[in-house]
């Protein structure tokens, strides 16, 4: 779907096509957190939270992240990062990037309807209805998704399962140096497995869980490594297969039980060669389809708050089925020449989406057609280079590298409808929207450690990225727009180490996102509206953080707090002109936020943590068409918060845990209040889940069982407003029924 058509913003298109249309069929068309419960505990993978720890665990592990692309300990990191173990989200039932990171306290997965079909925000930084995201996504050293407005990058967020992960790592606040266009409110990052040429080893999995009142699920997985050659080369194969029973119902003409029931299935290959003592080259190949039947939205009364047609249920009169099938390949081939080490990085990735959208009641109801269905299909081809060399340890540390990206993609629609009385279907309108993004950047770093307590960092980033976004209607070209745009950011941290144990950091850095062309705006007779803007420029946007990191108490005690402010400008956002709807820099915003966490190895049963965040994110400036200054920014609670207890014990001499997590989130907005805004607002009350776990380890083996919200709560996790503009319904996504599951895990 195209971006620029008003009713765009006011429809509710599926992921791929929520960037704002600009044209007639657009106008026709787009106006036309699954499941998601408490998070597991946030450092889950120390040693006190496995089922394997013993009476004689006292201490927490230390956890290295790569958020600086260097291997460090998380406490030695001047920022903000949160490392979140696979196994343990898997033993908590986890299944989709909902599950994954939506519980952190300041973090928001606001989901169209399913797995793949998510925004992720984080420390506020959102206008609600984002062009691109404002949260970058990497794949171990990988850039994964469009950093463009056309492809669906905002709203299609890397959706990856728990294949063979070793843990995925959350960065907070920008990044834009290290990592370049979108990461402006923070990175997320999946680290994967890598060969090990040591020994043979391999896991098995099954598990299953049923929602009160929907269909049974169930997970099988596999991992097996291989030595090629001893201490040289090695194989690692993981494959995977998840079945979502579902638990929503639907009435009218497509009426059925279980509607949003579905499978992801997923591979990844990965190879590993050190022919030499400081040579190594690894190559992977990732590839993972999820495919639903339906969405996991609800209609609900914008001004009770309730469903429109019963609890977990909704109306359908034709089918919502999507799928969302991704690939990536990549090398890194890496040479350490003892002053420096040398990167080489290369990625081809491919996207491809099918959406189906019921717009029979968006077109109000017409006698003549059984239903009216919109079609969407995107597709995206990407290709990475980046060159990096990164200094050994020393007083001056530096680091210098090249990034290049090339994509393609393609966004394609087909409004069409079933005549009454079961007859022929018919197509109404189509579009095609072609686009190309190519960006080079230059980035590098340079660390003085001054003496064993201080240290300081400077960073700096320039890039530079060409567009040409076209668009066809009914196969005729209806307009072509060109666009080029140059940023630059910059970082600069100081670090002071208190003692052996812990340090304050004081750390500035920028972030962006690309401009772009906007295609030109029509009235509502078709007719082109002279002088609108042909470009949209890049936003920014600066954070001020002031942190501290500790362990403590013979490190069974973590301690980490960040206090942060966020000013913002330039915002893109859509703006109606005439019956189209262009994307235009307008307005600023600050953010202030607050950050609290805590671990604590209480003895060798006991581990205890929890976390909070406070938020204040508002307009400093009127962006007009969003709202006027002082307004709240959408998908952040002002107070969130998590705890979580384990006990570890042994039940007839095997190991054996139990635990439970709560997690609190305040009232969110979805929109704003002002009249006419491009995204309403709808209040979204706060809410309270509980989880619980339990696990035995026996020999090779392992049970795991949870329940995920555990007292049945009925929670809006996330509101789309797009349709109430007309008088519809809201489209809301809950939290899950009550999930009881388990999971068996063999490893050899």
């Amino acid at each position: 779907m195209s971006r620029s058509t008003r009713f765009a913003h006011l429809g509710t298109p599926p992921a791929p096509a929520r960037h704002h249309p600009r044209h007639k069929l657009a106008a026709l068309t787009a106006a036309g957190l699954a499941a998601l419960c408490a998070s597991p505990p946030l450092w889950a993978q120390a040693a006190g939270n496995t089922p394997q720890a013993t009476r004689d665990v006292e201490k927490l592990d230390v956890v290295t992240v790569t958020a600086t692309r260097r291997r460090e300990p998380v406490r030695d990191v001047p920022l903000r990062v949160e490392t979140l173990g696979a196994e343990p989200m898997e033993r908590a039932g986890a299944t989709s990037l909902s599950d994954y990171v939506g519980g952190l306290p300041g973090v928001d997965v606001k989901t169209s309807g399913g797995p793949g079909r998510g925004a992720v925000t984080i420390r506020g930084v959102s206008v609600g209805e984002q062009q691109i995201a404002t949260v970058g996504m990497y794949v171990d050293d990988v850039a994964f998704g469009s950093s463009s407005a056309f492809v669906g990058g905002a709203n299609t967020a890397l959706d990856l399962s728990l294949l063979d992960l070793r843990h995925i790592e959350v960065l907070r606040g920008p990044q834009g140096t290290l990592y370049g266009a979108g990461a402006m409110g923070g990175l997320l990052k999946y680290v994967t497995h890598e060969p090990d040429s040591t020994q043979f080893s391999g896991k098995l999995g099954l598990g299953v869980r049923q929602a009160r009142g929907g269909g049974l699920g169930h997970t099988e997985h596999a991992v097996v490594n291989v030595p090629l050659s001893q201490d040289v080369a090695a194989l690692r194969v993981a494959a995977f297969n998840d079945h979502e029973g579902g638990y929503i119902g639907a009435v009218g003409k497509a009426a059925g039980e279980h509607v949003n029931d579905g499978t992801t299935r997923g591979a990844r290959v990965s190879v590993l060669v050190e022919p030499a003592a400081r040579v190594k080259l690894r190559l992977t190949h990732t590839q993972q389809e999820i495919r639903r039947n339906g969405l996991n939205v609800l209609e609900y009364d914008v001004a009770r708050g309730q469903p429109v047609y019963g609890d977990l249920t909704r109306h359908l009169d034709v089918g919502e089925p999507y799928r969302t099938k991704s690939s990536l390949s990549s090398a890194d081939a890496e040479v350490d020449f003892g002053w420096a080490r040398f990167n080489a990085i290369a990625s081809a990735q491919r996207q491809d989406g099918a959406t189906g959208q019921d717009a029979t009641a968006l077109l109000g109801n017409n006698p003549a057609f059984d239903f009216v269905s919109l079609n969407n299909a995107y597709r995206l081809r990407k290709r990475t280079q980046e060159l990096r060399l990164t200094s050994q340890r020393g007083t001056m540390e530096w680091l210098l590298g090249y990034f290049r990206t090339t994509e393609t993609g393609h966004v394609g629609q087909r409004l069409w409808a079933q005549a009454a009385g079961g007859g022929a279907g018919m197509t109404l309108t189509t579009t095609g929207q072609p686009s190309e993004y190519r960006e080079r950047a230059l980035y590098g770093d340079l660390t003085w450690n001054l003496n064993p307590a201080w240290s300081l960092t400077l960073g700096a980033r320039v890039a530079k990225n060409e567009q040409v976004y076209t668009v066809y209607v009914n196969d005729v070209l209806n307009s072509s727009a060109p666009s080029d745009d140059t940023a630059k950011t910059y970082l600069g941290t100081l670090r002071y180490a208190i003692d052996k144990a812990s340090n304050v950091y004081f750390r500035a850095a920028s972030g962006y996102r690309p401009g772009g062309p906007n295609s030109p705006a029509i009235d509502a007779d078709g007719q082109v509206i002279p002088d609108t803007p042909k470009t949209f420029g890049h936003d920014t946007l600066w954070s001020y953080e002031l942190g501290y990191k500790a362990d403590l108490l013979d490190k069974r005690l973590n301690l980490e707090a960040a206090l942060f402010t966020i000013d913002w400008k330039d915002l893109q956002q859509p703006k109606a002109v005439g019956a189209s709807t262009i994307v235009v820099n307008a307005g600023k915003a600050r953010v202030r936020g607050l950050e609290l966490a805590a671990r604590y190895q209480a003895d060798a049963h006991w581990h205890l943590e929890g976390s909070l965040t406070w938020t204040d994110p508002k307009l400093t400036q009127d962006a007009p068409a969003l709202g006027p200054a002082g307004s709240r920014l959408p998908n952040a609670a002002r107070l969130a918060f998590t705890l979580g207890a384990r006990y570890t014990f042994e039940l007839a001499n095997h190991p054996s845990y139990a635990g439970l997590n709560l997690r609190r989130v305040g009232q969110r907005n979805a929109g704003f209040d002002a009249a006419g805004s491009s995204v309403p607002n709808f209040s979204q009350p706060g809410y309270t889940l509980l989880d619980a776990q339990w696990g035995l380890t026996f020999g090779a083996w392992q049970l795991s069982t949870f329940v995920r919200n555990l007292t049945d709560k009925r929670a809006i996790l996330g509101a789309d407003t797009a349709l109430t503009a007309f008088g519809l319904p809201l489209n809301v996504t809950t939290v899950a029924p009550r999930t009881v599951g388990a999971h068996l895990t063999l490893n050899f």
